[in-house]
């Protein structure tokens, strides 16, 4: 039995399947691009536009483009056998800071809301830590 040919044949398949999830993730931004500008131009002929709700909303669905777009690039690069980790950090930074934007307390306790925020700020600070650490970390560590 050749390992090595059954091993390539499966490496060539999840290669396959990496790029395929590229472009799934692709269409997946492009639609949400669409339903972002459907959601602005609804919001301009209601009015509703300065609403902070519907800012804050709107804010919310930017940043999930962009965590889209950073799985995207973690995909890329995973395919590519390049390092993830600064990908993945920056996604984490986005997805907290949009945790952060849209963090209602009124949706807790008093106590809890303020658990909640806690935690987000110390996910924050230590993802903002971690990105530091990998940017100023010579390339030659792998990262």
């Amino acid at each position: 039995m050749d390992v090595d040919r059954f091993t390539a044949t499966s490496e060539t398949a999840l290669r396959a399947l990496e790029v395929v999830a590229a472009y799934v993730l692709v269409g997946l931004f492009a639609i949400g691009v669409f339903d972002l500008g459907l959601s602005i131009l609804q919001l301009a002929q209601t009015g509703e536009l300065t609403e902070t709700s519907a800012v804050v909303a709107l804010i919310d669905d930017v940043l999930l483009l962009f965590i889209v777009v950073e799985i995207y690039q973690t995909v890329v690069a995973y395919a590519r056998e390049e390092s993830v980790v600064r990908i993945v950090i920056v996604a984490g930074v986005i997805a907290v800071a949009r945790k952060i934007i849209v963090f209602q307390p009124t949706e807790y306790g008093i106590p809890e809301a303020a658990y909640v925020a806690a935690g987000y700020a110390v996910l924050l600070a230590v993802l903002v830590g971690a990105l530091y650490v990998v940017r100023t970390t010579p390339r030659e560590a792998g990262w």
